[in-house]
């Protein structure tokens, strides 16, 4: 079967071809896909420390709120099982720069004491910064968007609401959905930084004191402030729900997926049609000497095994090198390949040459064993 298969170097070349573009298409486009959700749920993975999010009922994630009065806060803290509790502000604003552009960001304020809110990890400076006056800490790939790739924006001067900010730190942050620059500084600033209506606080950060869980102490705030409490794996989730209830990023890459799929069975089908009519005499010649029909289905899947594996773990591999090659891009910060996506590939890998090679069998199991001797 192996020596049939290799006997036509371009047949075998297509078939390998086929199923590795599909691979690679199926692949690529549902790790694109899986990424770029998940940071809708990037405003809430930055914030390590926050156990519980407080918001009011009507917001959905932390780029959809509605701002609270400030009396949320002592509501939340007099809770039983929450540990802490501090303010968070999350609010749009535009810069304007040293060269008089105009930029929209994202302006996050934390909290005075304790700077719960910040990203885990700097890149350039410390969250100490923030205590000097007119302070605030951009993110890295902010940084790029708004100064462009190999500046120091340090010490940049930038200008919010007629007022002063100096970019004195440069935080690891997972970009936002959109990518936006995001400027991190104390909650009292922010206040001054981001004008808006009496009330301003977009959320409450808690913790859980030991022996509770995060859902129980979130449930005993809703029941008791009147608020909406979510977890942090609950909220993380309402930032993915939300892009894929409200844009249409699920049906574009759907549609690639099926068109990946669309295309691996076209090539490959033809391919192995083509094949196995050029092979037709040397089956009729097995099945004269005896060779039963579903010898002759072994011999098929061997060679669409050997086909599938080549072109599976060609596919794979041009994945993996197409993250790799642009992980130098911002757009691609972070992005990784979920195992479950490899397996996703494999079933439709095993699916396509499923429907081909029985396509392609059908003419052998009709070809008679006297037609070798016409």
């Amino acid at each position: 079967a192996i020596r049939m298969l290799t006997g036509v170097k371009h047949k075998l070349y297509g078939l390998v071809f086929g199923i590795a573009f599909s691979t690679l298409l199926i692949t690529q486009q549902l790790t694109i896909f899986v990424n770029l959700i998940e940071r809708g749920a990037s405003g809430t993975f930055n914030v390590g420390e926050a156990e519980v999010w407080v918001m009011d009922p009507v917001s959905r994630t932390t780029e959809v709120n509605f701002p609270m009065p400030s009396t949320a806060l002592d509501k939340v803290r007099g809770v039983p099982g929450v540990e802490w509790a501090v303010p968070h502000l999350r609010a749009a604003a535009s810069v304007r720069t040293k060269e008089g552009d105009l930029e929209g960001v994202a302006v996050i304020g934390v909290d005075d004491a304790t700077l719960i809110g910040l990203p885990k990890n700097m890149v350039a400076g410390s969250i100490d910064v923030l205590s000097q006056p007119d302070s605030v800490i951009i993110d890295d790939v902010g940084t790029i968007n708004m100064f462009g790739a190999g500046v120091d924006p340090i010490g940049e001067r930038l200008e919010l609401n007629d007022q002063r900010a100096v970019v004195r730190g440069i935080a690891d942050a997972i970009p936002s959905f959109t990518s936006q620059v995001t400027l991190y500084t104390k909650y009292s600033q922010a206040l001054n930084y981001v004008p808006g209506t009496r009330n301003r606080m977009s959320f409450v950060l808690a913790g859980v004191v030991d022996g509770q869980t995060a859902a129980e102490v979130a449930e005993r705030i809703e029941a008791q402030t009147g608020l909406k409490a979510e977890t942090r794996d609950e909220f993380a989730q309402a930032g993915v729900d939300f892009i894929i209830q409200n844009t249409g990023i699920p049906t574009n890459f759907g549609i690639t997926v099926i068109l990946g799929f669309v295309v691996g069975v076209a090539i490959v089908g033809l391919t192995f049609s083509l094949f196995i009519r050029d092979n037709i005499k040397q089956f009729g010649a097995l099945k004269a000497i005896g060779v039963t029909n579903g010898r002759i289905l072994r011999m098929v899947s061997v060679q669409a095994g050997l086909v599938g594996f080549i072109g599976y773990g060609l596919g794979v591999l041009g994945t993996v090198t197409f993250l790799w090659g642009f992980s130098g891009n911002p757009f691609f910060k972070g992005f990784y390949i979920p195992w479950q996506i490899p397996l996703i590939s494999l079933v439709a890998v095993v699916i396509i040459l499923a429907i081909t090679g029985t396509l392609a069998l059908r003419s052998v199991f009709k070809t008679e064993p006297a037609s070798v001797f016409r």
